[in-house]
């Protein structure tokens, strides 16, 4: 497909600092800019802004590259993957940056300043009791510093960053895809610093820089880089490069529009995943968090989002991460998956929530069939198995509330007769049984449930869960024929104690 905006085919990049684990918002910017580059046959680079050696965290870098795979965003270009606009690591290119720099300084569109951070310091703390609205970043005092001065401290090799010139009296336009014309008066901008003393780059110098060399036609990201996209068009106009596409997604909210946090959805990616969520459930659910296919379609799987993503869809408006919803979408794929796809996921949770493991667990075909019974009412991996455990065990106490409903003295005679007449009853299918707890109710005089609920309680320790013949049957005969007369047992006990 070609691209509407001047035809070029794109190039976008996803730039992740490995100082944390990647969240969502992040995984949101790497899909959308996937989306972007495969719905226009474009390139999708990763590139790794690893400047800031001091929070550098190899295992955060290893986790951004286990998320992206684990979601299926493959890049194009960037580690492992090698290509022709690399290195990819922005450690490996501050040489590249340091001449760029030097460009600036020959053509005059930046300054050497050598003021130290305590002259710095007094200058905010003037400002700040000046209540300086608008002019309050730098003062530009080594801007205007003589040549001379500057080659003498050159040559005492004292300390420096540069700086850019920010021009005066300028109206800062671009047309953001996503919003629309933003402007941003030049009086607003401070002489940012684009190499620090220590010979690094700062964000500024080093996005523009590598975005302009990688080839970087549209630049995706989220709305908290507006207000640094000024001065990035800045650096473009002083090297004379033209810039790329500007396109800032939405911010992402909470579901009480306060700010994602880790306890309110802002949790990682592999945080997602080793909660049994789906990674189809999780792309399906970040890319409704600003952009809408049209209609009231929201199911859709990663080649749908690909053929249908455009950023015209893609709202200005704050998107709100529900995580009630993404429990939802991802029960719904969890329902697609087959009993054998998923055996190794939730035997792997079985196998941590029962140590030991009991030795059925090694009966594949019952394993499935557990999982059976309980992935049409599960919203996740782990609920299979945290709700499951009677399979494998007999329960080792009733939930008490259940218990003071369902288990009353006159129970222990019901459950004695169940345990009897299933004693005999062939075959121990659920459709048998069923029919027989209906016979036994109509026999007492009693409503199905009062025979239903207390046997629930007896085999499994609860009172939800599957079709309750469907769960008897599965259970097998002698295991339910057991848990029932415990169930009378621990009846009669309880009511000793409390006489």
């Amino acid at each position: 497909m070609s691209n509407p905006e001047n035809n070029l085919v794109p190039v976008v990049r996803f730039a992740p600092s490995p100082t944390g684990y990647l969240h969502v918002g992040g995984a949101r910017t790497a899909l959308f800019n996937f989306l972007f580059a495969r719905h226009h046959g474009g390139i999708f680079i990763l590139r790794i802004e690893d400047t800031d050696q001091k929070r550098f965290q190899a295992e955060a870098l290893q986790e951004i590259f286990a998320s992206l795979k684990w979601l299926g965003l493959n890049w194009d270009e960037g580690p492992e993957a090698g290509g022709e606009r690399g290195p990819y690591f922005q450690s490996q290119r501050t040489a590249l940056y340091r001449r760029h720099a030097e460009q600036l300084l020959a053509a005059g569109k930046a300054y050497r300043c050598f003021c130290s951070e305590e002259r710095l310091a007094r200058m905010r703390e003037e400002q700040e009791k000046a209540k300086m609205a608008h002019g309050s970043g730098y003062d530009r005092h080594c801007r205007l510093r003589p040549e001379a001065e500057v080659k003498a401290l050159l040559a005492a090799n004292a300390a420096h960053v540069v700086r850019l010139k920010v021009p005066d009296n300028r109206v800062v336009v671009f047309n953001d895809l996503i919003r629309g014309e933003i402007s941003y008066d030049s009086s607003q901008l401070d002489d940012l610093v684009l190499l620090k003393s220590d010979g690094f780059p700062t964000y500024h110098l080093a996005n523009v820089v590598d975005d302009h060399l990688m080839q970087i036609t549209h630049v995706l990201r989220g709305d908290e880089w507006i207000v640094s996209t000024p001065k990035h068009i800045l650096i473009y106009e002083a090297f004379g490069w033209p810039p790329p596409h500007f396109a800032h997604m939405p911010v992402i909210l909470a579901a009480d529009g306060g700010k994602l946090s880790k306890r309110r959805g802002a949790a990682s990616v592999l945080d997602y995943q080793r909660s049994g969520f789906q990674p189809e459930a999780l792309l399906n659910f970040l890319v409704l968090l600003g952009w809408a296919p049209g209609g009231d379609r929201e199911i859709m799987t990663l080649d749908e989002m690909t053929a249908a993503f455009s950023l015209q869809r893609v709202s200005a408006k704050a998107a709100v991460f529900d995580e009630t919803k993404l429990e939802w979408m991802n029960g719904h794929y969890l329902q697609q998956r087959s009993q054998e796809s998923l055996l190794p996921e939730v035997m792997a949770c079985w196998e941590k929530l029962l140590p030991p493991p009991p030795a059925v667990l090694a009966d594949q075909a019952y394993a499935k069939k557990v999982i059976g019974l309980f992935k049409e009412r599960s919203k996740k991996i782990i609920e299979i198995a945290e709700n499951s455990g009677y399979f494998f065990r007999d329960p080792a106490a009733y939930d008490p509330q259940a218990a003071r409903k369902y288990f009353k003295s006159e129970t222990i005679s019901i459950l004695e007769l169940l345990a009897e007449k299933l004693a005999a009853l062939e075959p121990f299918s659920h459709e048998a049984l069923e029919g027989l707890y209906r016979q036994v109710a109509e026999g007492l005089g009693l409503p199905a449930g009062k025979l239903i609920h207390p046997t629930r309680l007896a085999v499994s320790g609860v009172s939800f869960g599957p079709g309750l013949f469907e769960m008897l049957e599965l259970l097998g005969k002698e295991t339910v024929i057991r848990r029932l007369q415990s169930a009378g047992n621990w009846i009669g006990t309880a009511a000793g104690k409390e006489e």
